[in-house]
């Protein structure tokens, strides 16, 4: 664990923190010691910040060392990281956008002209209507709408899941979360060169911002290539920003509205994304938990 040998780092560099873990580690039998085992040596005021700063956590009979290796090497050499983090990014081609990537990013941005230019929305939902039309005739619009949120969630999942790398993004956060605690862990004891070295460090870690960034947005390119004219489809069969409608359409029930019409505003926005947006949250989470699909970077 790269943050329990940081933060041991930190609290080492105190001479009473220092003997504090050392007598824990010497006292901890099978990975566990007791209050009454070190009271002697350990102040109360060092085991509470052993506990704390999570060095001792939740055992069976009292508390377990966290992660015996990592408390041992953050002793081996207390002061020699204060200024750089020992959390290693992982380096993939992946990370990096490909041919396809970007041009995936360049069809996105010529579908968003479909929003405000009707020449270019009109030939989008025409195109879709070939796939979407026989759909809406034979089901309700808001059953229609709820087809597409349950397809658009499952691509959506499945394209996060596969060009998402979790545990690049994971070392990210890590790497963020280890300076920022060595940061606080300075401050408290008063070491300003410390200071000086982990803000320098900070900086030079804003990249890691930009990697995060570039993780996250690479799928979205690729779902927006494909949700973009499913939108466009809608927004075109309802006729909105003065087009004509093609077709005719029932009202619908919302929660807290009522019954609207797909076009009347609710919550600022108009109805049929609203209900749009109800059944893909909905739909994304059974599709998650359906497919055992980690969503988010974990840190260890």
């Amino acid at each position: 664990m790269a943050r329990i040998e940081a933060r041991v780092r930190d609290l080492a560099s105190e001479p009473e923190m220092r003997d504090a873990i050392e007598t824990v580690l010497e006292r901890a039998e099978d990975g566990e010691v007791k209050w009454t085992d070190v009271r002697e040596d350990v102040s109360s005021g060092a085991w509470g910040r052993l506990i704390e700063r999570g060095i001792l956590e939740d055992g069976e009979a009292g508390f377990r060392l966290a992660d015996r290796d990592a408390i041992e090497s953050g002793l081996e050499s207390p002061d020699d990281d204060l200024g750089g983090s020992n959390v290693e990014i992982p380096d993939k081609e992946g990370a990096s956008w490909s041919i396809y990537d970007k041009a995936a990013a360049a069809v996105t941005v010529l579908f968003f002209i479909g929003y405000t230019v009707s020449e270019v929305r009109n030939v989008i939902g025409s195109a879709m209507d070939v796939v979407l039309g026989p759909l809406q005739e034979a089901l309700p619009f808001y059953a229609v709408i709820m087809v597409i949120a349950t397809i658009t969630g499952l691509y959506s999942t499945l394209l996060r899941g596969n060009l998402m790398d979790m545990e690049r993004m994971g070392a990210y956060q890590e790497r963020m979360q280890d300076i920022q605690e060595r940061r606080k862990a300075a401050k408290e004891r008063g070491d300003d060169d410390a200071l000086d070295r982990i803000q320098e460090e900070q900086m030079e870690a804003m990249g890691d911002q930009l990697g995060m960034f570039k993780e996250q947005f690479r799928p979205m390119v690729w779902i927006m290539v494909i949700t973009i004219p499913a939108f466009l489809w809608m927004y075109w069969k309802i006729g909105l920003r003065g087009g004509e409608a093609h077709g005719e359409f029932s009202q619908v029930v919302l929660p807290l509205a009522g019954t609207v019409s797909w076009t009347d505003g609710v919550f600022i926005m108009p109805a049929w994304i609203i209900w749009y947006f109800l059944c893909s949250m909905a739909f994304n989470q059974i599709i998650q938990k359906a497919l055992d699909i980690q969503m988010s970077p974990s840190t260890s």
